[in-house]
C-alpha cells in the first residue's frame, strides 16, 4: 500500500473511531446509550479533529516536518479545527436560542388574550454542529496518536 492510500485510511480510520467514541462519551454524560451520537457532528471527541490531526501526524512521520505535504496537512488542520469550534459552534449556539425563542413565542401566544399568532416550526434547527475547545483538543490528540501509530505500522 502506498503512503497516499495510507494516509487515506489512516484519516478515515481516526474519524470513524472518534465517532465510535461519542457513543461511549455520551452514555458517561447522560447515563443512556445513545447510538446516534456516532451519526451526529459535535460532541466529544471531535472526528474533525482526529482527521485531520492523524493526517499531519502520518504525513510528518512520513515525510519530514519540513516537508511541504507536511506543511500543508497542518494549515489545513489547523483550517478545519478552527472552524470546528468557532464558527461551526457558534452556528449551533444561535440554533440553540432561536430554538428557545420558538418555544416562548409559542407559549405566549398561548396566553388568554394574546394578540400573537404564531405557528411553529415543525422541526427544530440543528444545535450540535460544533465543538467546544476540549473537544477538538482531545479529537486532535486521538488523531495524532492514530497517525504516529499507522506511520509506524509494518516500517
Amino acid at each position: 500500500m502506498n503512503d497516499m492510500n495510507r494516509g487515506i485510511i489512516t484519516a478515515l480510520s481516526a474519524i470513524g473511531i472518534a465517532q465510535g467514541l461519542k457513543v461511549f462519551t455520551e452514555k458517561q454524560k447522560t447515563g443512556n446509550w445513545d447510538w446516534r451520537s456516532v451519526q451526529q457532528s459535535g460532541g466529544m471527541p471531535s472526528s474533525h479533529s482526529a482527521g485531520v490531526s492523524s493526517l499531519a501526524a502520518y504525513v510528518a512521520s512520513r515525510r519530514g516536518p519540513a516537508s511541504i505535504e507536511t506543511a500543508i496537512s497542518v494549515i489545513f488542520g489547523v483550517i478545519v479545527m478552527y472552524d470546528a469550534q468557532g464558527i461551526r459552534r457558534h452556528t449551533g449556539e444561535i440554533a440553540k436560542l432561536v430554538n428557545d425563542l420558538d418555544a416562548d413565542i409559542e407559549r405566549l401566544s398561548g396566553y388568554a388574550g394574546s394578540s400573537l399568532n404564531h405557528v411553529k416550526r415543525e422541526q427544530e434547527l440543528n444545535e450540535l454542529l460544533g465543538h467546544q475547545p476540549i473537544e477538538v483538543t482531545v479529537g486532535a490528540m486521538l488523531g495524532t496518536g492514530i497517525g504516529w501509530l499507522s506511520s509506524k505500522w509494518n516500517e
